[in-house]
């Protein structure tokens, strides 16, 4: 069991550190290239080491004792990511009507393809290991934080979408379209993340965890 808890220890810090290094690298690109999908993509990888340093943290008090519901820090850094997804969700749904008005385009989508692959790769690794750990330590909060990173790999195929449709056909608005797909998500996880607060619950209880735990009972 400790040797699984270490395994699943260490695949909250690969998560950490990965959406440190993919956030400021997309941050920079997106400004850079002047294309908001990949900068919101950016944001929401830094909202998601908030939610990171709250899993990691989890993780090491099961090493210690059994853990039923989430303690005050774990509890402050979900309504901290919270917040900050559905001020993501506003600034992108915003920055999508500016960019409308102005009839901005981004200069090169590229850096958002590249990006996305590498993320789609990462992610899946990632969502498929914890899966594992989770169900062999039969721990719905690892369980849970597998379909959080399944959300990344969601994202990761909005922003390779949309960045390969502007950069093959040039049209402004599937960046557009790309930022509002992820606003969206954004939203969900924010909500999410107040649900989690205020139900105390380790379970994930999102569409998509319900579909699965419904799955794994047939």
């Amino acid at each position: 069991m400790n040797k699984l808890l270490h395994t699943a220890f260490i695949l909250s810090l690969i998560t950490i550190f990965y959406n440190i290094v993919e956030g400021i690298v997309s941050i920079y690109f997106g400004s850079e290239d002047e294309t908001l999908a990949l900068f919101g993509f950016g944001v929401d990888s830094f909202v998601e080491v908030i939610s990171g340093v709250g899993i990691a943290h989890m993780i090491l008090r099961m090493k210690y004792s059994k853990v039923v519901t989430r303690d005050k820090f774990e509890k402050t850094a979900l309504k901290i990511t919270g917040f900050s997804f559905f001020l993501l969700a506003i600034g992108l749904v915003v920055g999508s009507v500016v960019n409308v008005i102005q009839d901005s385009h981004p200069q090169t989508t590229i850096a958002g393809i590249v990006i996305a692959v590498i993320s789609i790769i990462t992610m899946y690794w990632l969502m498929t290991s914890k899966q594992k750990v989770g169900k062999a330590l039969n721990s719905d909060a690892i369980i849970a934080d597998a379909n959080c990173t399944k959300t990344c790999f969601y994202l990761s195929f909005i922003l390779l979408g949309a960045s390969a449709l502007y950069e093959i056909i040039g049209i402004g608005y599937f960046d557009i379209l790309g930022s509002l797909g992820i606003a969206y998500f954004a939203f969900r996880e924010g909500r999410e993340a107040f649900e989690k607060v205020r139900t105390g619950n380790l379970a994930c209880n999102c569409e998509d965890c319900e579909t699965e735990t419904a799955e794994s009972a047939l």
